[in-house]
């Protein structure tokens, strides 16, 4: 299973996530980097070609999934288990307050 999301930075696009098997990978976009007015999304993400690999969710995204009853609300809606971190950023995090955006390219599964 890998599913996918583009992630923008003041409608920009910045990268791509991805969760596959073995964990989350998110990796700058080449044209974002050559962009010298281009940020890091997170300081915990800075700026640099190569990919960023972890096992579980990175910190910064998921932070962006929302808490309390919004979360429950979400859940119900969209029947997601509080665990798929993933499925919860992708339903959820599309208009985000601030300057990140997550949005699930078109025609990934599980969308």
């Amino acid at each position: 299973m890998s599913r996918k999301a583009n992630i923008f930075w003041q409608n920009k696009t910045a990268g791509l996530l991805s969760e596959q098997d073995e964990g989350y990978v998110f990796q700058y976009n080449e044209s974002y980097l050559d962009d010298p007015s281009s940020q890091a999304v997170s300081f915990t993400l800075p700026l640099q070609k190569e990919p960023f690999i972890n096992k579980t969710m990175f910190s910064f995204f998921d932070g962006l999934i929302p808490e309390g009853w919004l979360l429950d609300i979400a859940q119900k809606t969209w029947k997601i288990d509080a665990r798929d971190r993933m499925g919860l950023l992708l339903a959820c995090c599309k208009d985000c307050i601030g300057a990140i955006s997550v949005l699930p390219i078109p025609g990934d599964e599980n969308e």
